[in-house]
C-alpha cells in the first residue's frame, strides 16, 4: 500500500498525489483508494479527485510502499512516486469524484469492475482543488 500525508494542494492546479508503477513482468490491481482533506471552510467548492493512467513519470520523489500483510516474505515489485513537481502526462481517466474539502473519499474498487495497471504501466491519483487545501492519500493494491 502507498500512503502520502500532508500534501498541500495549490488552488486551481492539477496535482498528482501518488503514482504507482507496475513492474515489467506483471500488472497490479487497485483494491481501494482513500483521500481525505483538512479543509476548514464550509463554503469552499468540492475537489475533483481522479484515478487515471499516466504515460510518464514527470518529476517526483520515490515513495516507499508498505505491505498490508508484513508476514508475507515476498518483496513488493511495484514502485511508487510522491511529491510530484512536474506533472506526468495524463492518460485515460478511469474514475472521477467530487469531494467536499471538509470530508473524505473512500472508494473500495468493486471486484467485478477492477482498476488494472498493466505491466510496466503507471496508475495515479490526482486532485484539483478550487481553493488551497491539505490532503492525505492511501492506495491499496494487489500484485
Amino acid at each position: 500500500m502507498g500512503v502520502v500525508k500532508g500534501i498541500t494542494l495549490a488552488a486551481a492546479t492539477i496535482e498528482t498525489l501518488i503514482q504507482l508503477i507496475a513492474a515489467a513482468n506483471h500488472a497490479i490491481k487497485l483494491t481501494e483508494v482513500m483521500v481525505s482533506f483538512h479543509g476548514v471552510d464550509a463554503t469552499h467548492e468540492p475537489v475533483l479527485v481522479e484515478i487515471l493512467r499516466q504515460t510518464d513519470a514527470g518529476t517526483a520523489s520515490a515513495l516507499t510502499l508498505v505491505k498490508a500483510d508484513d508476514s508475507v516474505a515476498d518483496t513488493l515489485d511495484t514502485t511508487a512516486q510522491k511529491t510530484i513537481t512536474v506533472e506526468p502526462t495524463a492518460g485515460d481517466v478511469l474514475k472521477a469524484f467530487t469531494v467536499h474539502p471538509q470530508t473524505s473519499l473512500i472508494y473500495p474498487v468493486p471486484p467485478d469492475a477492477p482498476l488494472i495497471c498493466g505491466a510496466a504501466d503507471r496508475i495515479a491519483v490526482r486532485a484539483t482543488a478550487p481553493n488551497a487545501v491539505v490532503c492525505d492519500v492511501t492506495v491499496t493494491f494487489e500484485e
